[in-house]
């Protein structure tokens, strides 16, 4: 059970909201559905998020895999916009993930995966069978902008948010300067490998903005509590996740770096 917070209101519960599985081709073939499941049990984690380049195939078979247990998985991806930005957005649903797809890939450049190039990009079922192989390479840019990619996000009732924001590449600030105060992206993602000092900087300078962090793991190692945010709401459901994130009705987003919000 996660603990409840200081103000008895709310519990506290812990989410790595940016994982990658064996679907995406920088990902380890290590991150099978199973695998993940248990390392984010032994984490202690409450709430995961399968995130995939480009691509939410992965989703059901993490999901599937979780049955049973405690761990919550959220269904998304990690969409690499026009100008390679990478936003992370997550959904209630399978099939909002997949609605979302199927629009991203009405504009996506039909160049083949070279497997020995980039890696393999397989989908599998909840007991890491291999299903197919994607021969699109995932790990490119799809053909809608930065402003469109969030916009289709919020369409379909999701969660957007720019991804590693502290990274020398596919972050926002890196492609097209400081993020306006009116850019409508839910959150401001830092790395995992931000210290905490580095992040006291990036916090002053987007003061207004929920801030959170995640492991975007590639690897099992990558994923671990320490790399996760606290998330205080009701229930450690995606519409709780979405009114934390927004800060409503006294819910929130901890500070990721053992400080004071």
């Amino acid at each position: 059970m996660s603990p409840t917070d200081a103000t008895g209101a709310f519990r506290l519960f812990r989410a790595d909201l940016h994982i990658h599985t064996v679907l995406s081709p920088c990902g380890e073939l290590e991150m099978g559905a199973p695998d993940i499941v248990a390392r984010a049990l032994e984490e202690r984690l409450d709430i995961i998020a399968v995130t995939d380049h480009n691509a939410a195939d992965n989703c059901p078979a993490v999901i599937g895999a979780a049955k049973g247990t405690p761990l919550v998985v959220l269904p998304g991806m990690e969409v690499q916009t026009a100008e390679d930005i990478h936003v992370v957005c997550l959904f209630g649903t399978c099939e909002d993930a997949f609605a979302m797809q199927r629009q991203l890939w009405l504009r996506m450049p039909p160049v083949k995966n070279r497997s020995d190039v980039f890696g393999e990009q397989i989908v599998v079922d909840e007991r890491n069978n291999i299903v197919r192989e994607e021969e699109i390479l995932l790990v490119q840019g799809v053909g809608y902008s930065v402003d469109e990619v969030v916009e289709m996000a919020h369409e379909r009732g999701g969660i957007a948010f720019l991804a590693h924001i502290d990274r020398h590449s596919f972050a926002y600030p890196e492609v097209l300067g400081p993020i306006p105060d009116d850019f409508p992206a839910d959150a401001l993602e830092f790395s995992r490998r931000l210290t905490a000092d580095e992040a006291a900087r990036l916090k002053e300078e987007y003061a207004h903005r929920t801030i959170l962090r995640s492991s975007d793991a590639h690897r099992l190692e990558d994923m671990g509590y320490s790399f996760a945010s606290t998330y205080r709401m009701e229930a450690p459901t995606f519409q709780e996740l979405r009114l934390a994130i927004s800060g409503e009705g006294g819910r929130g987003v901890l500070w990721p770096f053992g400080e004071a919000e």
